[in-house]
């Protein structure tokens, strides 16, 4: 499908998420302030997140609801979101700062129609040329999701170390590798 038949798709209706035997039918949605409790569990148990305080995901669902996106399960509850925000100094960049999906319904394209319908949204919206994210080394399934992205979409991804591990002030920390998707054309 081409990123315009894509991006009109979206605009007609929330992009679904195929369902299985044993999930529910799944669509993607805003996030709403409401939502902050339940990404915060969903980051917690996601095992790979740097867990943020309860009231930052709070904070997050009423100020980034426009750059961020939730998958609901049939009855509306949560089951996997993308936290994100577009770059003050490159409003085109949609910077993706999380992303988490129940373990309950991994491996079944959530995380990937998760950053699609965002982008489209995102584009529709705001105009998009760029979409960066940072990955930690050995984090080999978000290294699998923005290089799928990539491919997708037909642009090219680098990688750069964006943060060193000495520059975290905890100690301990890997450092953060700075992925860029672009140009993104909707």
């Amino acid at each position: 499908m081409t990123a315009q038949a894509e991006l009109d798709r979206y605009r007609k209706t929330p992009p679904p998420i195929p369902s299985t035997p044993t999930t529910s039918t799944t669509y993607i949605d805003r996030p709403r302030p409401g939502d902050g409790p339940l990404l915060w569990r969903l980051a917690r148990d996601s095992g790979s997140l740097d867990l943020n305080s309860a009231y930052s995901y709070l904070l997050w669902c009423r100020d980034f609801a426009g750059t961020s996106a939730v998958a609901r399960d049939s009855s509306g509850h949560p089951v996997g979101f993308v936290s994100g925000y577009l770059r003050p100094d490159s409003p085109g960049t949609l910077l993706v700062w999380q992303v988490a999906v129940d373990e309950s319904v991994r491996g079944l394209g959530v995380a990937g129609a998760l950053l699609d319908g965002l982008s489209a949204r995102v584009a529709a919206e705001h105009g998009l040329s760029a979409l960066e994210a940072t990955v930690s080394p050995g984090n080999l399934a978000s290294e699998r999701l923005f290089a799928s992205y990539s491919e997708r979409h037909g642009a090219t991804l680098t990688r750069e170390v964006l943060f060193a591990a000495e520059e975290f002030p905890d100690g301990g920390h890997a450092p953060e590798v700075l992925h860029r998707i672009g140009p993104l054309h909707f």
